[in-house]
């Protein structure tokens, strides 16, 4: 089944481009210039994957990405012009799955989405033991429905947290580097350092309350999940 793809870009050029890329790989296309209309789309059609320009007219892109995420956890890609810390740290406190920064690579663009879009694809299914549900110390996992419960109480986890915790919960007891963490999410094309696995660590601990003890951090390494199954 092909895939939607919602573009939210104010400058009409970056925006046909890009959308030329996706139509040419087989995906649907839904189009909007500000932050408005984007909402609106988002809410009238099934969407799979929103790459989101920061600055837009009516509303920003934060908004947008604030308002979309207290309905839905879809992938969500930001692009922005400004090379700001700040920015992308907040970008992925809002719960954005990726943060692509201008001048940018349309195919490069392409790759990062068909890789969140597949990750989403993967994980819907049954993991490879045949067991369709992960349960460790309270943190319950179901992956058809990508549910996730602490303790019974449902907590919403963006795509990239998501994969995160699976990931991790899947490798309990072996300490992941965020090297590896970065090719298993985000993929060998991932422009990016280690500051974006930080922050999404930091979100994921947030989430999970009293169970975040159970990411460890190693120091000068990585990330390690502990626990009794």
């Amino acid at each position: 089944m092909s895939k939607n793809i919602l573009i939210v870009e104010d400058e009409d050029i970056l925006r046909e481009i890009l959308k030329d890329y996706f139509l040419n790989e087989q995906y649907k296309v839904f189009e909007a210039s500000d932050g408005k209309e984007a909402l609106s789309l988002f809410e009238e059609e099934e969407v799979h994957l929103v790459i989101l320009d920061i600055m837009l007219p009516e509303l920003d892109g934060w908004s947008v990405c604030r308002r979309i995420r207290k309905t839905s956890q879809v992938p969500i890609i930001m692009l922005t012009a400004r090379v700001d810390e700040d920015d992308t740290l907040l970008g992925f406190e809002l719960g954005a799955d990726d943060y692509v920064t201008k001048p940018y690579s349309p195919p490069i663009l392409l790759a990062r989405a068909k890789r969140l879009l597949e990750n989403r694809k993967l994980v819907s299914k049954s993991p490879s033991n045949d067991n369709d549900t992960l349960s460790i110390n309270g943190i319950y996992v179901h992956f058809p429905s990508r549910i996730v419960t602490v303790d019974g109480i449902d907590i919403n986890l963006t795509h990239t947290e998501f994969e995160i915790l699976t990931y991790l919960m899947k490798n309990q007891g072996i300490v992941l580097t965020r090297e590896q963490l970065i090719t298993k999410i985000w993929g060998y094309e991932f422009v990016g350092d280690d500051r974006t696995v930080n922050s999404h660590i930091r979100n994921l601990r947030n989430k999970l309350g009293d169970k975040a003890k159970y990411i460890t951090t190693v120091v000068r390494m990585g990330y390690k999940f502990e626990g009794d199954v």
